[in-house]
Protein backbone atom coordinates (compact mmCIF):
# COMPACT_ATOMS: atom_id res chain seq x y z
CA UNK A 1 0.00 0.00 0.00
CA UNK A 2 1.75 3.61 -0.95
CA UNK A 3 2.08 5.50 1.59
CA UNK A 4 0.22 9.33 1.02
CA UNK A 5 1.85 12.03 0.30
CA UNK A 6 2.46 14.80 3.26
CA UNK A 7 1.62 18.28 2.20
CA UNK A 8 2.70 21.63 3.46
CA UNK A 9 0.75 24.29 4.77
CA UNK A 10 0.99 26.29 1.46
CA UNK A 11 -0.61 22.94 -0.76
CA UNK A 12 -3.73 24.82 -0.98
CA UNK A 13 -2.36 28.36 -2.54
CA UNK A 14 -0.22 25.98 -5.03
CA UNK A 15 -3.39 24.32 -5.91
CA UNK A 16 -5.20 27.34 -6.35
CA UNK A 17 -2.51 29.19 -8.63
CA UNK A 18 -2.21 26.46 -11.32
CA UNK A 19 1.07 24.64 -10.01
CA UNK A 20 2.06 21.65 -11.45
CA UNK A 21 2.07 19.37 -8.54
CA UNK A 22 4.57 15.92 -7.57
CA UNK A 23 6.05 14.26 -5.26
CA UNK A 24 9.06 15.01 -3.50
CA UNK A 25 10.65 13.93 -0.11
CA UNK A 26 7.31 12.48 0.88
CA UNK A 27 5.61 15.35 0.12
CA UNK A 28 2.92 16.92 -3.03
CA UNK A 29 5.41 19.96 -3.99
CA UNK A 30 4.58 22.22 -6.87
CA UNK A 31 7.45 21.87 -9.81
CA UNK A 32 6.65 25.51 -11.24
CA UNK A 33 3.84 27.86 -11.78
CA UNK A 34 2.13 29.31 -14.67
CA UNK A 35 4.83 31.24 -15.44
CA UNK A 36 7.08 28.20 -16.10
CA UNK A 37 10.53 27.18 -14.72
CA UNK A 38 12.98 29.20 -17.14
CA UNK A 39 10.77 32.59 -16.10
CA UNK A 40 11.36 31.17 -12.22
CA UNK A 41 14.79 30.36 -12.84
CA UNK A 42 15.38 33.79 -14.45
CA UNK A 43 13.56 36.09 -11.52
CA UNK A 44 15.37 34.45 -8.66
CA UNK A 45 18.63 35.66 -10.57
CA UNK A 46 17.18 39.31 -11.56
CA UNK A 47 14.37 40.09 -8.97
CA UNK A 48 13.16 37.76 -6.51
CA UNK A 49 11.49 34.63 -6.31
CA UNK A 50 9.81 33.05 -3.54
CA UNK A 51 10.06 29.60 -3.22
CA UNK A 52 8.07 27.11 -0.28
CA UNK A 53 10.39 25.15 1.79
CA UNK A 54 8.59 23.30 4.47
CA UNK A 55 8.83 19.92 3.24
CA UNK A 56 12.54 20.88 4.83
CA UNK A 57 13.08 19.32 8.20
CA UNK A 58 13.89 20.84 11.60
CA UNK A 59 15.41 19.71 14.89
CA UNK A 60 16.37 21.68 18.21
CA UNK A 61 19.00 20.84 20.37
CA UNK A 62 19.20 21.66 24.11
CA UNK A 63 21.55 21.39 27.07
CA UNK A 64 25.11 21.47 27.90
CA UNK A 65 26.35 18.64 26.07
CA UNK A 66 25.20 19.85 22.53
CA UNK A 67 28.05 20.88 21.14
CA UNK A 68 30.01 18.09 22.66
CA UNK A 69 27.31 15.66 20.67
CA UNK A 70 27.56 18.13 17.68
CA UNK A 71 31.45 18.49 17.60
CA UNK A 72 31.18 14.21 17.65
CA UNK A 73 28.66 13.98 14.58
CA UNK A 74 28.63 17.32 11.99
CA UNK A 75 31.78 17.41 9.76
CA UNK A 76 32.67 20.85 10.25
CA UNK A 77 34.77 22.03 13.74
CA UNK A 78 32.43 24.25 15.73
CA UNK A 79 35.68 25.85 17.46
CA UNK A 80 37.03 27.07 14.41
CA UNK A 81 34.62 27.86 11.97
CA UNK A 82 33.59 31.16 11.05
CA UNK A 83 35.27 33.82 8.97
CA UNK A 84 38.69 33.92 7.23
CA UNK A 85 40.38 33.78 10.99
CA UNK A 86 38.23 30.84 11.78
CA UNK A 87 36.37 32.19 14.97
CA UNK A 88 33.90 29.69 16.63
CA UNK A 89 30.66 29.42 15.89
CA UNK A 90 28.25 31.62 18.20
CA UNK A 91 24.90 32.51 18.87
CA UNK A 92 23.10 34.15 15.85
CA UNK A 93 25.48 32.21 13.15
CA UNK A 94 25.20 29.23 11.33
CA UNK A 95 27.41 26.60 9.47
CA UNK A 96 27.34 24.47 6.96
CA UNK A 97 28.32 20.78 6.70
CA UNK A 98 27.34 16.99 6.86
CA UNK A 99 26.82 14.35 9.18
CA UNK A 100 28.93 10.78 8.29
CA UNK A 101 28.43 7.44 9.30
CA UNK A 102 31.33 5.43 10.21
CA UNK A 103 31.83 4.27 6.91
CA UNK A 104 32.32 7.72 5.75
CA UNK A 105 29.07 8.03 3.49
CA UNK A 106 26.51 10.74 3.68
CA UNK A 107 23.67 10.49 6.40
CA UNK A 108 22.30 14.18 5.23
CA UNK A 109 23.97 17.56 4.91
CA UNK A 110 22.57 20.34 7.03
CA UNK A 111 22.88 23.95 8.56
CA UNK A 112 23.74 24.09 11.91
CA UNK A 113 22.44 27.69 13.79
CA UNK A 114 23.40 28.19 17.75
CA UNK A 115 20.77 30.34 19.21
CA UNK A 116 21.87 30.74 22.51
CA UNK A 117 24.42 29.55 24.45
CA UNK A 118 23.77 25.56 25.07
CA UNK A 119 20.53 25.98 22.38
CA UNK A 120 20.85 24.70 18.81
CA UNK A 121 18.85 24.59 15.62
CA UNK A 122 19.43 22.29 12.52
CA UNK A 123 17.90 22.17 9.52
CA UNK A 124 18.18 18.90 7.11
CA UNK A 125 16.25 17.65 4.28
CA UNK A 126 12.76 16.50 3.59
CA UNK A 127 12.25 12.90 5.38
CA UNK A 128 15.79 13.19 6.98
CA UNK A 129 14.55 14.71 10.84
CA UNK A 130 13.70 10.94 11.60
CA UNK A 131 16.80 9.56 10.61
CA UNK A 132 19.11 12.23 11.77
CA UNK A 133 17.47 12.85 15.04
CA UNK A 134 18.18 9.27 15.42
CA UNK A 135 21.43 9.18 14.61
CA UNK A 136 22.38 11.58 17.27
CA UNK A 137 20.09 9.82 20.00
CA UNK A 138 22.74 6.88 19.09
CA UNK A 139 25.63 8.48 19.45
CA UNK A 140 24.56 11.02 22.57
CA UNK A 141 25.82 9.41 25.63
CA UNK A 142 24.72 12.38 27.78
CA UNK A 143 20.73 11.47 28.16
CA UNK A 144 19.07 15.37 29.01
CA UNK A 145 22.10 17.20 29.27
CA UNK A 146 21.38 17.14 25.43
CA UNK A 147 17.76 17.11 24.50
CA UNK A 148 17.23 16.81 20.64
CA UNK A 149 13.30 17.18 19.40
CA UNK A 150 12.71 16.73 15.94
CA UNK A 151 9.97 19.41 14.59
CA UNK A 152 9.15 17.62 11.08
CA UNK A 153 6.04 19.41 9.85
CA UNK A 154 5.70 21.71 13.05
CA UNK A 155 7.65 24.50 11.67
CA UNK A 156 7.22 26.87 8.55
CA UNK A 157 9.48 27.66 6.02
CA UNK A 158 10.01 29.88 2.93
CA UNK A 159 12.93 30.85 1.16
CA UNK A 160 12.69 34.35 -1.04
CA UNK A 161 15.73 34.80 -3.21
CA UNK A 162 17.14 36.98 -5.70
CA UNK A 163 19.03 40.47 -5.49
CA UNK A 164 15.56 42.54 -4.89
CA UNK A 165 14.68 40.21 -1.60
CA UNK A 166 16.03 42.55 0.92
CA UNK A 167 14.38 44.88 -0.44
CA UNK A 168 11.02 43.00 -0.53
CA UNK A 169 11.51 41.45 3.12
CA UNK A 170 12.06 45.20 4.76
CA UNK A 171 8.27 46.31 3.91
CA UNK A 172 6.92 43.44 6.27
CA UNK A 173 9.52 43.79 8.84
CA UNK A 174 9.28 45.42 12.03
CA UNK A 175 12.28 47.41 12.89
CA UNK A 176 14.51 45.97 9.68
CA UNK A 177 17.38 48.43 9.97
CA UNK A 178 17.55 46.41 13.07
CA UNK A 179 17.16 43.17 11.55
CA UNK A 180 19.83 43.92 8.89
CA UNK A 181 22.48 45.43 10.92
CA UNK A 182 25.77 43.87 10.20
CA UNK A 183 23.78 40.88 8.85
CA UNK A 184 26.52 38.35 7.28
CA UNK A 185 26.26 35.74 5.12
CA UNK A 186 25.58 32.84 7.22
CA UNK A 187 24.42 34.83 10.07
CA UNK A 188 20.76 34.83 11.42
CA UNK A 189 18.44 36.50 13.64
CA UNK A 190 14.63 36.32 15.49
CA UNK A 191 13.18 32.73 16.35
CA UNK A 192 10.26 30.82 15.10
CA UNK A 193 9.38 29.87 18.75
CA UNK A 194 10.86 32.83 21.31
CA UNK A 195 9.21 30.65 24.21
CA UNK A 196 11.30 27.62 23.74
CA UNK A 197 14.09 28.91 21.44
CA UNK A 198 15.95 32.06 22.14
CA UNK A 199 16.99 34.74 20.39
CA UNK A 200 19.76 37.24 20.72
CA UNK A 201 17.59 39.70 18.69
CA UNK A 202 13.63 39.51 18.82
CA UNK A 203 12.73 39.52 14.71
CA UNK A 204 8.93 40.07 13.93
CA UNK A 205 6.53 41.11 10.96
CA UNK A 206 4.73 44.27 11.24
CA UNK A 207 2.12 42.19 13.01
CA UNK A 208 4.25 41.25 16.21
CA UNK A 209 4.37 37.56 14.51
CA UNK A 210 7.92 35.95 15.64
CA UNK A 211 10.40 35.17 12.57
CA UNK A 212 13.50 33.25 12.24
CA UNK A 213 15.39 35.63 9.40
CA UNK A 214 18.41 33.60 8.06
CA UNK A 215 20.58 34.81 5.52
CA UNK A 216 21.30 31.57 3.72
CA UNK A 217 19.73 30.03 0.80
CA UNK A 218 19.83 27.56 -1.83
CA UNK A 219 20.39 29.44 -5.14
CA UNK A 220 23.68 30.84 -4.55
CA UNK A 221 21.92 34.44 -4.65
CA UNK A 222 21.55 37.12 -1.90
CA UNK A 223 18.31 36.40 -0.55
CA UNK A 224 16.94 34.60 3.09
CA UNK A 225 15.42 31.66 4.61
CA UNK A 226 12.28 32.03 6.72
CA UNK A 227 11.29 30.55 9.67
CA UNK A 228 7.95 30.43 11.37
CA UNK A 229 5.12 28.78 13.12
CA UNK A 230 2.86 26.88 10.57
CA UNK A 231 -0.07 28.54 11.45
CA UNK A 232 1.31 31.76 10.11
CA UNK A 233 3.07 30.50 7.17
CA UNK A 234 0.43 31.15 4.20
CA UNK A 235 -0.42 35.17 5.59
CA UNK A 236 3.82 35.74 5.34
CA UNK A 237 3.87 33.97 1.78
CA UNK A 238 1.16 36.32 0.73
CA UNK A 239 2.57 39.52 2.38
CA UNK A 240 6.31 39.43 0.40
CA UNK A 241 4.38 38.40 -2.65
CA UNK A 242 2.58 41.69 -2.54
CA UNK A 243 5.57 43.71 -0.92
CA UNK A 244 7.41 42.38 -3.76
CA UNK A 245 4.51 42.78 -6.61
CA UNK A 246 6.16 45.73 -8.12
CA UNK A 247 9.67 44.31 -8.21
CA UNK A 248 8.66 41.19 -10.00
CA UNK A 249 8.55 38.76 -7.57
CA UNK A 250 6.96 35.45 -8.34
CA UNK A 251 6.99 32.00 -6.79
CA UNK A 252 8.98 29.46 -7.67
CA UNK A 253 8.76 25.58 -7.62
CA UNK A 254 11.01 22.97 -7.08
CA UNK A 255 12.44 22.50 -10.85
CA UNK A 256 13.57 26.30 -10.79
CA UNK A 257 15.05 25.11 -7.44
CA UNK A 258 17.39 22.61 -8.90
CA UNK A 259 18.69 24.08 -11.75
CA UNK A 260 19.70 27.47 -9.84
CA UNK A 261 21.59 25.20 -7.03
CA UNK A 262 23.49 23.22 -9.72
CA UNK A 263 24.51 26.76 -11.45
CA UNK A 264 25.34 27.73 -8.14
CA UNK A 265 27.82 24.63 -7.76
CA UNK A 266 25.79 23.05 -4.64
CA UNK A 267 24.85 19.43 -3.91
CA UNK A 268 21.71 17.76 -3.50
CA UNK A 269 21.60 15.19 -0.78
CA UNK A 270 20.88 11.59 -1.65
CA UNK A 271 21.66 12.22 -5.24
CA UNK A 272 25.37 14.19 -5.29
CA UNK A 273 26.40 13.24 -2.04
CA UNK A 274 24.88 10.10 -0.15
CA UNK A 275 25.75 6.77 0.80
CA UNK A 276 29.56 6.79 -0.37
CA UNK A 277 32.34 7.50 0.35
CA UNK A 278 32.32 11.54 0.82
CA UNK A 279 35.73 12.43 -0.51
CA UNK A 280 37.25 14.06 -3.95
CA UNK A 281 34.39 16.10 -4.40
CA UNK A 282 34.17 19.73 -4.63
CA UNK A 283 32.59 19.92 -1.06
CA UNK A 284 35.24 19.15 1.05
CA UNK A 285 35.75 22.83 2.41
CA UNK A 286 32.94 20.99 5.41
CA UNK A 287 35.39 18.90 6.68
CA UNK A 288 37.92 20.35 9.84
CA UNK A 289 40.92 20.95 7.80
CA UNK A 290 43.35 22.11 9.88
CA UNK A 291 46.21 24.77 8.74
CA UNK A 292 48.25 22.61 6.23
CA UNK A 293 45.32 21.29 4.57
CA UNK A 294 46.69 17.75 5.57
CA UNK A 295 44.39 16.64 8.73
CA UNK A 296 41.62 17.28 10.82
CA UNK A 297 41.64 19.51 13.73
CA UNK A 298 39.30 16.99 15.33
CA UNK A 299 38.09 13.43 15.33
CA UNK A 300 34.35 12.70 14.29
CA UNK A 301 32.09 9.89 12.95
CA UNK A 302 33.29 9.13 9.91
CA UNK A 303 36.95 10.94 9.89
CA UNK A 304 39.13 7.36 10.04
CA UNK A 305 37.11 6.14 6.85
CA UNK A 306 37.95 9.66 5.12
CA UNK A 307 41.84 8.89 6.38
CA UNK A 308 42.24 6.18 5.06
CA UNK A 309 41.13 6.76 1.93
CA UNK A 310 42.88 6.49 -1.50
CA UNK A 311 42.12 6.55 -4.80
CA UNK A 312 38.06 6.55 -4.51
CA UNK A 313 36.25 7.92 -7.59
CA UNK A 314 35.92 11.64 -7.68
CA UNK A 315 32.76 13.93 -8.24
CA UNK A 316 33.60 16.81 -10.39
CA UNK A 317 31.21 19.74 -11.87
CA UNK A 318 30.74 20.55 -15.53
CA UNK A 319 29.12 22.87 -17.65
CA UNK A 320 27.76 21.97 -21.65
CA UNK A 321 27.87 24.32 -24.74
CA UNK A 322 23.95 24.31 -25.34
CA UNK A 323 21.05 24.16 -23.17
CA UNK A 324 20.30 20.32 -23.91
CA UNK A 325 20.34 17.49 -21.00
CA UNK A 326 20.87 13.83 -20.78
CA UNK A 327 17.88 12.49 -18.50
CA UNK A 328 19.22 10.26 -15.65
CA UNK A 329 19.12 6.32 -15.70
CA UNK A 330 20.75 3.38 -16.10
CA UNK A 331 22.04 4.42 -19.40
CA UNK A 332 22.94 7.51 -18.74
CA UNK A 333 27.00 7.66 -18.82
CA UNK A 334 30.14 9.85 -19.09
CA UNK A 335 32.66 9.10 -21.92
CA UNK A 336 35.98 10.71 -23.37
CA UNK A 337 35.94 12.60 -26.60
CA UNK A 338 36.63 8.95 -27.80
CA UNK A 339 33.98 7.14 -26.43
CA UNK A 340 35.84 5.52 -23.60
CA UNK A 341 33.90 5.31 -20.35
CA UNK A 342 34.81 7.53 -17.33
CA UNK A 343 31.57 7.57 -15.12
CA UNK A 344 28.21 8.32 -14.16
CA UNK A 345 26.33 11.44 -14.20
CA UNK A 346 24.89 12.31 -10.98
CA UNK A 347 23.04 16.08 -11.71
CA UNK A 348 22.21 17.45 -15.28
CA UNK A 349 19.72 20.37 -15.37
CA UNK A 350 19.81 23.50 -17.58
CA UNK A 351 21.22 26.98 -16.60
CA UNK A 352 18.77 29.23 -18.63
CA UNK A 353 20.99 32.46 -17.58
CA UNK A 354 23.93 31.68 -18.77
CA UNK A 355 25.50 30.86 -22.50
CA UNK A 356 29.06 31.25 -23.96
CA UNK A 357 30.77 34.71 -25.26
CA UNK A 358 33.66 33.45 -27.26
CA UNK A 359 34.16 30.31 -25.23
CA UNK A 360 33.62 32.24 -22.09
CA UNK A 361 30.08 31.51 -19.60
CA UNK A 362 28.75 34.68 -19.08
CA UNK A 363 25.63 34.82 -16.72
CA UNK A 364 22.54 37.32 -17.22
CA UNK A 365 23.94 39.27 -13.51
CA UNK A 366 27.59 39.32 -15.48
CA UNK A 367 28.63 43.53 -15.74
CA UNK A 368 28.69 44.71 -19.41
CA UNK A 369 32.27 45.75 -18.63
CA UNK A 370 32.81 42.13 -17.61
CA UNK A 371 31.99 40.79 -20.45
CA UNK A 372 28.19 40.59 -21.00
CA UNK A 373 27.17 41.80 -24.34
CA UNK A 374 24.68 44.55 -23.95
CA UNK A 375 21.98 42.44 -25.99
CA UNK A 376 22.57 39.56 -24.14
CA UNK A 377 19.78 36.65 -24.23
CA UNK A 378 21.11 33.25 -22.98
CA UNK A 379 20.02 30.18 -24.78
CA UNK A 380 21.11 28.04 -21.40
CA UNK A 381 23.89 25.73 -20.83
CA UNK A 382 23.35 22.31 -19.01
CA UNK A 383 25.48 21.58 -16.16
CA UNK A 384 25.71 19.74 -13.08
CA UNK A 385 27.90 16.79 -11.05
CA UNK A 386 29.49 13.70 -12.75
CA UNK A 387 31.36 11.21 -10.86
CA UNK A 388 34.53 9.75 -12.25
CA UNK A 389 37.33 7.05 -11.38
CA UNK A 390 39.57 9.61 -12.24
CA UNK A 391 40.07 13.37 -11.50
CA UNK A 392 40.27 15.57 -14.56
CA UNK A 393 41.77 18.54 -15.16
CA UNK A 394 39.78 21.48 -15.31
CA UNK A 395 38.91 22.42 -19.02
CA UNK A 396 38.73 18.69 -20.48
CA UNK A 397 36.15 17.68 -22.76
CA UNK A 398 33.76 14.89 -21.38
CA UNK A 399 30.54 13.21 -23.75
CA UNK A 400 27.45 12.92 -21.63
CA UNK A 401 25.65 10.31 -23.06
CA UNK A 402 22.47 8.05 -22.80
CA UNK A 403 22.72 5.45 -25.72
CA UNK A 404 21.30 7.74 -27.88
CA UNK A 405 22.00 11.38 -27.43
CA UNK A 406 25.66 12.45 -26.39
CA UNK A 407 26.44 15.90 -25.12
CA UNK A 408 29.48 17.51 -25.12
CA UNK A 409 30.55 19.12 -21.72
CA UNK A 410 33.99 20.67 -20.15
CA UNK A 411 34.88 19.41 -16.18
CA UNK A 412 34.75 23.34 -14.77
CA UNK A 413 35.63 24.66 -11.21
CA UNK A 414 32.87 26.55 -10.99
CA UNK A 415 29.47 27.09 -13.48
CA UNK A 416 27.55 30.25 -12.54
CA UNK A 417 29.17 33.58 -12.81
CA UNK A 418 28.69 36.66 -10.53
CA UNK A 419 26.62 35.41 -8.14
CA UNK A 420 25.12 37.30 -5.31
CA UNK A 421 24.64 35.44 -2.53
CA UNK A 422 27.71 36.98 -0.39
CA UNK A 423 27.61 39.95 -1.68
CA UNK A 424 27.42 43.01 1.20
CA UNK A 425 23.73 43.54 2.61
CA UNK A 426 24.31 47.09 2.51
CA UNK A 427 24.83 46.99 -0.85
CA UNK A 428 21.77 44.84 -1.61
CA UNK A 429 19.36 47.14 0.38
Amino acid sequence: METALKTTPLHAWHVSHGANMAAFGGYEMPLWYPAGAKAEHLTAITAAGLFDTSHMAVLTLHGPAVRELLQRCFSKDLEQCIGPGKGPLVPGRCVYGVFLDDNGWVIDDAIVYQCGETDYMLVVNAAMGGPVSAHLHQRNPNGDAARITDHTDRVGKMDIQGPLAGKILTRVLRDPDQVFAKMVYFSFKGSFAPQTLPAAVSVTLIDGTPVLVSRTGYTGEFGFELFIAPAHVERLWSLLLSAGESEGIIACGLAARDSLRAGAGLPLSHQDIGPWLFAANPWLFVLPWDEAATGFTKEFIGSAALRAVSGAPCTQAFAGFDPRKIPLGDRSLVTDVDGNPLGTILTCTTDMAMDRVNGTIVSIATPVENGRPASFSPRGLCCGFVRLQTQLPVGTEIVLTDGKRRLKAEIRDDIRPDRTARKPIQNML
